[in-house]
């Protein structure tokens, strides 16, 4: 494994680390609706627990509404259930023909606690990154101690690992500000 091999490596996973962090903040209930809300959300379908997006059709006809029609009508009350014991503080009202959701103004308070926890998930985020930096640079020193590489290599290849690095949390703060607008939007 070459020095670039290992800085590519690390560049995929940092990339995965980010990827992770915005599908979490898609689930993060906002002021309006999006089906990304409902992932968290499993039914159980003929004994095996499924999320409500692969049993029914998923659709935002409002802003602030989401309409679950599922492909089997008996499924309704199940869905139903669901999604009153998720954590998602909605009730579901269901008018015969699909299940919808309102989702309400959200407080001031709902706002913070909800800043709180993008802050959290990015500082986990963060400490993704950097751990793959120590695990990058720690296969660069193998390599070193196998000879394989000189002594410049390695300080120019750690180098390259930190700017890549201070690349990807610099995403990620951006990418938490943006989600953190997006939530004390009114």
């Amino acid at each position: 494994m070459s020095v670039n091999d290992i800085l590519q490596d690390a560049e995929n996973k940092m990339q995965h680390a980010i990827d992770a962090m915005v599908h979490d903040f898609g689930t993060y209930r906002t002021g309006r609706a999006t089906p990304a809300v409902l992932e968290r959300v499993h039914v159980e379908y003929y004994g095996v627990e499924t999320p409500i997006n692969q049993i029914a059709n998923v659709s935002v006809p409002e802003p602030r509404q989401l309409l679950i029609q599922p492909y089997e009508k008996h499924m309704m009350p199940i869905i139903e259930k669901a999604i009153m014991k998720s954590d998602l503080g909605i009730n579901p009202v269901n008018d015969g023909s699909g299940i919808r959701l309102t989702f309400p103004q959200m407080t001031e308070d709902r706002r913070k606690e909800m800043v709180k926890t993008v802050h959290s998930r990015t500082e986990q985020c963060r400490v993704s990154i950097r751990n793959i930096r120590r695990d990058a640079n720690d296969h660069i020193k193998g390599l070193e101690k196998k000879k394989e590489i000189t002594e410049d290599d390695v300080k120019g290849g750690e180098a390259k690992v930190q700017k890549i690095t201070d690349g990807f949390i610099a995403k990620a703060d951006d990418l938490s500000k943006k989600k953190e607008a997006e939530l004390l939007q009114v």
